[in-house]
């Protein structure tokens, strides 16, 4: 499918992910209405931000995923859609874990609904690496069992299931997409990385941190851009289940040596006790097995091995440490 010309809803886009997509899609000539959540000033999140070439290039509407008549009506005229609406945060789900099953479970059902009712083209349901839970086997296929370890990766487990079953009841053009731990400029510092770069632009050197024993696979946001696109212009991906991954894993402790390293700073690190998950919800290790994007999409990682997350974090890093922008980040809050 060429994507040039095509009209594309983006939900959750004024959030980190989204926002950058909804820029890629324009710079490539797609015609994009981007849903953002509700809010009585009128905020379209990182969108108000974005660069001048795509100012204005793109339709914005406001709206919940969570009423599926607003999803009708955002759907309409549309021909393929990103749904990535969701709450993520995971610390958050186990204080209000029936908010992510309206957002996370209903809202994947109104999507995968609204599109079977105005027979879209493709549907692209963003799902998390943490349905995997902690890896059983590496690398981590699409093949993997599916493990709640969370009340949100339990809510994606259910909205990922939701989403495959209009494809195997209805014949609904659904792909499912699993990125691995994505990070870049404008990620909420409850993720990892941004924790760690804002408290040392900050002008810390002691970093509190919850576990530093488990590892990640971090992908750039650019790279789970580029993967997600390609998922939707590939015809062979509906009904699918693929990995987006560097293939390459770093403990959370190894991380923050390497975001020093890059900002040329030393570190002590500090172990906070609020940033623990409970032990049985803790994923011990992630580590994606990426040969299926590579086959199915031609898609690699562009920011590959540890020179390639170097050259990421430097990017990320050069981000936040612009002053107009470490300024919308509470350095002494943890942001659950």
């Amino acid at each position: 499918m060429e994507l040039r010309g095509k009209r594309i809803l983006v939900t959750g886009a004024g959030g980190f992910i989204g926002s950058h997509l909804v820029e890629t899609l324009v710079r490539q000539g797609c015609e994009v209405r981007a849903l953002v959540q509700y809010n009585s000033l009128g905020s379209w999140g990182w969108l108000d931000r974005c660069d001048d070439d795509v100012r204005g290039a793109f339709e914005a509407s406001l709206g919940d995923i969570r009423d599926s008549y607003l999803v009708r009506e955002v759907v309409k005229n549309c021909d393929v859609i990103f749904n990535l609406a969701a709450l993520i945060a995971i610390p958050y789900s186990y204080m209000a874990p029936e908010s992510y099953v309206d957002t996370n479970v209903k809202g994947a059902l109104n999507v995968v609904q609204s599109a079977r009712d105005h027979e879209v083209e493709k549907i692209v349901q963003v799902s998390t690496s943490e349905v995997y839970g902690t890896a059983q086997f590496v690398p981590i296929t699409e093949e993997h069992p599916l493990r709640g370890q969370s009340p949100y990766a339990a809510s994606k487990i259910g909205a990922d299931h939701i989403a495959m079953s209009f494809y195997h009841s209805f014949g609904t053009p659904v792909t499912i997409a699993r990125p691995f731990n994505t990070f870049g400029p404008r990620q909420s510092s409850r993720a990892v990385i941004p924790n760690i770069i804002t408290q040392l632009a900050s002008g810390r050197r002691r970093i509190k941190l919850g576990a530093i024993a488990p590892t990640r696979d971090f992908n750039y946001v650019k790279d789970t851009v580029a993967g997600l696109i390609k998922i939707a212009a590939c015809d062979d991906t509906i009904g699918e289940v693929i990995n987006i991954g560097s293939g390459q894993e770093f403990s959370i402790g190894e991380t923050a040596q390497l975001i020093a390293e890059v900002m040329d700073t030393d570190i002590e690190i500090e172990s906070d006790f609020e940033r623990i998950r409970p032990d049985g919800s803790e994923v011990q290790r992630l580590l994606a097995d990426n040969k299926k994007a590579k086959s199915l999409l031609d898609w690699s990682p562009q920011y590959s091995g540890v020179e390639g997350f170097r050259r990421a974090l430097k990017e990320t890093i050069d981000w936040f440490c612009k002053p107009e922008h470490l300024q919308d980040y509470k350095i002494d809050v943890y942001n659950k």
